[in-house]
């Protein structure tokens, strides 16, 4: 048995995870799962906010790739080029001519390559997910719950690691300070 090495796929735009899932069973479905470590489509955790309600969603790293720690043999090259739907063969290739044939043979990503990427993976992973914030300071927004439901205001400041905003907004004719939570508020 030969080395493992990690290969870049194409995938198309936004079926990076239906390409993994059709590959690990095309692959399982061949008996090959011995020539094969890992698929791995790396992603980022993320809060995002919307229609006020807030989710932890997967971010893609790269997206259209999917990446592959393999042996790689004719019949599971094969498989990557002609039958995973969504997937369009390999990122980086040398392309030969023997015969009057072009041969194109799957270039390897470099260790230090593989350790950036697999080290951001799994600080991705380790850690707590991100907000996503789409506010930015001088928006106008609407209160949406709480006692100041309805009123009208200014983002002033945006608190981040507590996902909290500072809203300007006006009570009986005097500027007010409020600290609100991305969750209460929605962009005009």
């Amino acid at each position: 048995m030969g080395e493992m090495k990690w290969y870049v796929l194409r995938t198309a735009g936004g079926k990076e995870k239906k390409a993994k899932e059709y590959l690990e069973k095309e692959i399982e479905r061949s008996g090959l799962k011995d020539q094969v470590a890992q698929v791995l489509v790396p992603v980022k955790k993320e809060i995002v906010t919307k229609n006020n309600k807030r989710k932890v969603a997967d971010r893609l790293l790269y997206p259209g790739y999917v990446l592959i720690e393999a042996e790689l043999s004719a019949m599971l090259e094969n498989i990557i080029r002609n039958l995973v739907p969504g997937m369009s063969g390999f990122l980086t290739e040398n392309r030969t001519v023997n015969r009057n044939q072009v041969e194109r043979v799957p270039v390897p990503l470099r260790d230090e390559e593989v350790q950036r990427i697999l080290g951001e993976q799994d600080e991705n992973a380790a850690g707590a997910a991100e907000t996503e914030v789409n506010y930015e300071p001088g928006d106008k927004v609407k209160i949406t719950d709480g006692p100041f439901s309805g009123f009208n205001g200014t983002v002033e400041e945006i608190v981040e690691d507590r996902s909290k905003l500072k809203v300007i907004v006006v009570i009986f004719g005097r500027k007010t300070l409020l600290e609100l939570s991305f969750t209460q508020v929605s962009k005009e």
